[in-house]
């Protein structure tokens, strides 16, 4: 049974992230420059770096897109129009963005340069979706205000232009993401790429006749995180929402570690592997629990399963994952695998293999540690530290984790 499998869209927060994102299982990436994207704090890509990450992302037969989805001021207008006509040379697949004077500035210079609509663009409805087609955009990118009913609504409707949409990571509380809360009390505009996460802070009541007394916000009983949403995670709801009638299935995090996204890529690109080969997720159960190894806050479905009433999370600001990020593979040698460090390990230890591959999920003890050198550790705590040592086969870019608890 072969079912219809739609784009896997990840986030590339710099050239090594991109490379990751497809060597776990990404059709395609999001990108952005050093200006006129919504992750001005992500490393980005600099004018050769994108040209580089185009010519890479080409060779694999996949996409890149870039974001330039800022909402622009007067004085961003002649360097946004510059960096169009760049990225249009560059050859890239699309250009996502958000805001109409950059759309009519793009069809200007660049009338043959294809054009996805931002989810800050906020396209609630079928008649807003007909009005961006008829405009010259190929790709809405969906408001995460619509439920699954929505979305079916829309592809029904108009079943001619792609949808996108996120399927797992962190979320806004503002609606659509648009928030004023950094500008007004950093001066970071959060619209220009420069958010502070304000939402996130954990939040006192001062009297102004008592400045020196601090109360603490009684919301209710569960803390201070009042405006602090939770995670997004969709990947038990995938058959659905590919019955839906979704092009393409986002992950966000271009700022996230390159452990989170090889955890999060790697469990959607299995996911829907097995959906598009058995019409179901055989493996789901396994899949939910792969999503707690990594450091996130608690998970919700949000407006898509109509869970928006529980979608603030109240009691801290992140859960600990399961799993440490141990050693990054290099290499694999006549059955040692050639590992650069990330967190302490030593002889005795019980890792496990991260892996696109067959390997994925196997366990062993690590044995003879041998350093660059040739001298044999039992204890490797340099950071970044080069050693071999005895394993199942693995390849260049695996990664070792070591189970610290269980879910």
């Amino acid at each position: 049974m072969n079912c219809y499998r739609p784009e896997l869209l990840a986030p590339a927060g710099n050239f090594n992230k991109l490379k990751l994102a497809f060597y776990y299982g990404a059709d395609a990436v999001y990108v952005a420059g050093k200006n006129f994207s919504l992750r001005s704090h992500s490393e980005n890509f600099s004018d050769d770096e994108l040209l580089e990450a185009v010519k890479y992302t080409h060779s694999l037969g996949k996409k890149i897109y870039v974001a330039v989805n800022i909402y622009a001021k007067n004085s961003d207008l002649e360097d946004i129009s510059s960096y169009i006509k760049f990225i249009n040379q560059a050859n890239v697949d699309a250009m996502i963005i958000s805001d109409p004077g950059v759309f009519y500035i793009s069809k200007l210079i660049a009338p043959s340069l294809s054009l996805h609509l931002s989810t800050q663009a906020n396209t609630l409805n079928r008649a807003a979706v007909r009005f961006w087609k008829s405009m010259g955009f190929d790709r809405i990118i969906l408001a995460r205000e619509l439920t699954l009913d929505d979305i079916a609504d829309i592809h029904k409707n108009d079943p001619d232009i792609e949808l996108e949409m996120f399927v797992h990571g962190s979320m806004c509380v503002s609606y659509s993401g648009r928030c004023l809360l950094s500008n007004f009390f950093t001066h970071r505009d959060g619209n220009k790429g420069d958010c502070a996460q304000v939402c996130r802070w954990n939040f006192k009541l001062s009297d102004p006749k008592n400045p020196d007394l601090s109360l603490n916000v009684d919301e209710d009983e569960k803390g201070t995180y009042f405006m602090n949403s939770k995670d997004l995670n969709l990947i038990s709801d995938l058959p659905f929402i590919i019955d839906a009638g979704v092009a393409s299935l986002k992950i966000e995090g271009r700022m996230k570690t390159e452990f989170y996204l090889a955890t999060v890529i790697n469990t959607y690109n299995r996911a829907l592997t097995e959906f598009s080969q058995f019409g179901y997720i055989p493996n789901l159960y396994d899949y939910e629990s792969e999503l707690l190894q990594i450091n996130h806050r608690d998970y919700t479905k949000g407006f898509f399963g109509n869970e928006e009433d529980d979608s603030i999370l109240h009691d801290c600001n992140g859960t600990e994952g399961f799993c440490d990020f141990v050693a990054l593979v290099l290499g694999y040698e006549d059955g040692n695998a050639i590992v650069e460090m990330r967190n302490r390990f030593k002889t005795g230890d019980t890792l496990e293999i991260l892996s696109p591959s067959e390997s994925f999920g196997k366990s062993f003890e690590v044995g003879e540690i041998i350093d660059s050198k040739g001298n044999i550790l039992e204890d490797v705590k340099l950071v970044q530290q080069i050693v071999k040592f005895k394993s199942p086969e693995v390849s260049a870019g695996d990664m070792l984790r070591r189970h610290t608890s269980h879910p």
